[in-house]
C-alpha cells in the first residue's frame, strides 16, 4: 500500500508540475516567435482520428471512427484561432481523401455528415472565407450542396482563407488541372500542337484547386506519419515539412507554435 500511495502522489505531482509549466513554456515560446517569419500559407494533414478514438473511448465506451472524427472536427476552430494570432493568411486542411470515398457506407456516411456539420459551424462563426477543394463531383449531392452554400455565404470575409480539402487527391488535382487547360485551349480552336506549346508550370498552376493563392510555406502532419500521402503534391514542391507525434485531436497550441518555430529556423532554398 505505501508503494501504491507513493506512486499516486508522484503521478499527481508530475501532473501538477505540467499544468503549471506548460502554460509558462507556451507563453515564452509565443513571445519569442518572429512573426515576420510566419508562413503565409499552412497546410495541415489532420491525421490520427481513428487511432485516437481507440486510445480514448468516450464515457459510454465508444471507440468508433465517428467518435474520433468528431473530436478532430472540434479541434479545427482551435487551429484557426492559432492561425489568426500568428498572422497566417491561408490554411488548407485535408479532411477527406478521394480514396476514402471507397470506404464502407457504415463508416463513410457518418464521416461525411461530421464534415458537413464542421464546415457549417465554421461558416456560422462568420470569421473566415471557406473554399472547398477536391473532386467535389464525387461527393453525395447533399454534402456538395452544403459545401457550395458554405463557399457562397463566406465569400469575401476578411479573415484566414480556409481551403477545406474534401474528396481530395494530389494526383487527381494535377490531372484535373491539365484536362481543364486542354479543354479551354480546345474551345479556343487551338490545334494539338498549339495546346502542347501552352502547357507550362505557370499555366497548370492557373487551373489547380488553389489557383490564385500562394503555395504552402509549411505543411504539418500529425500522428507521427512522415509522408504527404498525396497532399498538395504540386503546391508543396518548395514547402517546409513538420511532423508531429500527437494524434490530431490531441494537437495543442504548443505543438503548432513548435511547428512555427521550426519553420522560422530553417533556411529556405526553394529548390536551389
Amino acid at each position: 500500500m505505501p508503494s501504491q500511495n507513493n506512486f499516486l502522489k508522484g503521478s499527481f505531482l508530475k501532473s501538477a508540475i505540467k499544468s503549471v509549466a506548460y502554460p509558462l513554456y507556451e507563453r515564452r515560446l509565443f513571445s519569442r516567435l518572429d512573426f515576420t517569419q510566419t508562413p503565409h500559407h499552412v497546410g495541415v494533414i489532420l491525421d490520427g482520428n481513428r487511432r485516437w478514438a481507440k486510445a480514448n473511448p468516450s464515457l459510454s465506451g465508444d471507440t468508433s471512427t465517428a467518435h474520433g472524427h468528431k473530436a478532430g472536427a472540434n479541434k479545427i476552430v482551435d487551429l484557426l484561432d492559432w492561425c489568426e494570432e500568428s498572422k497566417v493568411q491561408v490554411l488548407t486542411i485535408w479532411l477527406l481523401s478521394n480514396q476514402n470515398l471507397t470506404r464502407p457506407a457504415e463508416e463513410l456516411e457518418p464521416l461525411l455528415a461530421i464534415i458537413g456539420d464542421a464546415v457549417d459551424g465554421l461558416v456560422r462563426r462568420g470569421r473566415w472565407e471557406i473554399r472547398p477543394v477536391g473532386s467535389l463531383e464525387l461527393l453525395p449531392d447533399e454534402l456538395r450542396n452544403r459545401l457550395t452554400l458554405a463557399a457562397q455565404k463566406s465569400k469575401g470575409i476578411k479573415g484566414v482563407v480556409v481551403n477545406v480539402a474534401i474528396g481530395y487527391g494530389g494526383r487527381s488535382e494535377i490531372a484535373d488541372a491539365v484536362k481543364a487547360l486542354i479543354s479551354d485551349a480546345a474551345k479556343q480552336g487551338k490545334s494539338p500542337e498549339d495546346i502542347a506549346a501552352t502547357v507550362s508550370v505557370d499555366e497548370i498552376s492557373r487551373y489547380l484547386y488553389t489557383a490564385g493563392l500562394p503555395d504552402p510555406d509549411l505543411v504539418i502532419r500529425t500522428s507521427g506519419e512522415q509522408r504527404l500521402g498525396g497532399f498538395l503534391l504540386w503546391q508543396s514542391a518548395h514547402s517546409e515539412f513538420y511532423f508531429c507525434e500527437a494524434y490530431w485531436p490531441d494537437f495543442r497550441r504548443i505543438d503548432f507554435l513548435r511547428a512555427l518555430r521550426a519553420y522560422s529556423q530553417r533556411h529556405r532554398r526553394f529548390g536551389a
